[in-house]
C-alpha cells in the first residue's frame, strides 16, 4: 500500500514527464509573421462658424475705478453682441485678472540696494469667448466689437458646427491609407496580407485652421472688417496589424 509521502513523489513525477513530453511540441510551434503600419487622413469642408475672444482692459489709478470703468464696457458690449443673435449659450467669460501696475527705479538706498518698484494703479482685463454661427455677419459683429468698447480681440478660428460624418469619413479614408501600404510592403517583400489582427485609433485632431491672428483693438476699426474663411481639416489616425502569410 502507497503511503501518502510516496503518493506524492509518485504525482509529481507524472506531472513532470507531461511537461517534458509536450515541450518539443509548445517549442516547435511557428511564429505568427506581422505587419504593423499606420495611416493618416484628412477631411476638408467649408466652415460655418467661427470662434472669437474678445475682451477689455481697463486702466485706473485705484482697482475700484479700473474695475467699475471695465464693468461698464463689458456690459455694452454683452449688450451688444446679444443684439447681435448670439445665443447666451455661445458665450462663456474665459479670463478675468486684477493686476497692479508698477514703476521700476534705478535709485537705490543708503547700503545700495535697488528701490522696491512702486504701485501706480491697477489694470483690470476682462475677456469672453464667442460662437458666430453666422459668418456671413462675422465681419460686422468684428466691427461693432469694438465700437462698443471691445479694445482686445484674440485669434478668430473656424471650425465645422456638425462634424461627426467628417471624421467618420477621416476614419474611413485612414483605414484605406494603412490598408495602400501594407499591400505595397507586402508586394515588395514577396508575402500576402492574411487576416486584421488589430485596428487601433490613435485619435483625431483638427490641423491648424485659417486664422485670423490676435491683435490689439487701439485703432477705429473699418466699416467692416474683413474675414476670409477658408476651409478647416479634420484628421484621423489608425494603426493596423496585419498577420502575414505565403502567397500559395
Amino acid at each position: 500500500m502507497l503511503t501518502a509521502r510516496t503518493a506524492r513523489l509518485f504525482a509529481a513525477g507524472t506531472c513532470l514527464l507531461a511537461l517534458f513530453a509536450a515541450s518539443p511540441a509548445l517549442a516547435e510551434e511557428p511564429r505568427v509573421a506581422i505587419m504593423a503600419l499606420d495611416g493618416t487622413a484628412t477631411v476638408k469642408a467649408e466652415p460655418d462658424m467661427a470662434t472669437v475672444t474678445t475682451g477689455v482692459t481697463t486702466a485706473a489709478l485705484t482697482a475700484r475705478e479700473a474695475l467699475d470703468a471695465n464693468n461698464a464696457a463689458m456690459s455694452n458690449l454683452l449688450d451688444l453682441i446679444k443684439s447681435s443673435g448670439v445665443a447666451d449659450k455661445d458665450m462663456q467669460t474665459s479670463g478675468f485678472s486684477v493686476q497692479p501696475q508698477y514703476v521700476y527705479s534705478d535709485k537705490t538706498d543708503e547700503n545700495g540696494y535697488r528701490l522696491p518698484p512702486r504701485i501706480v494703479g491697477y489694470e483690470v482685463s476682462n475677456t469672453l469667448t464667442v460662437m458666430i454661427r453666422d459668418l456671413g455677419g462675422l465681419g460686422a459683429v468684428l466691427d461693432e466689437m469694438v465700437s462698443a468698447g471691445s479694445n482686445t480681440i484674440g485669434g478668430v478660428s473656424f471650425a465645422v458646427s456638425d462634424n461627426t460624418e467628417l471624421r467618420n469619413q477621416a476614419r474611413r479614408d485612414a483605414v484605406t491609407a494603412a490598408l495602400d501600404k501594407a499591400e505595397l510592403y507586402a508586394d515588395a517583400a514577396g508575402v500576402c496580407l492574411d487576416r486584421i489582427v488589430s485596428i487601433r485609433e490613435n485619435g483625431g485632431y483638427l490641423p491648424e485652421p485659417n486664422m485670423m491672428r490676435a491683435y490689439d483693438m487701439v485703432a477705429e476699426a473699418a466699416p467692416s472688417v474683413p474675414v476670409a474663411s477658408g476651409e478647416v481639416g479634420y484628421s484621423m489616425t489608425v494603426s493596423v496589424e496585419w498577420e502575414l502569410g505565403d502567397c500559395d
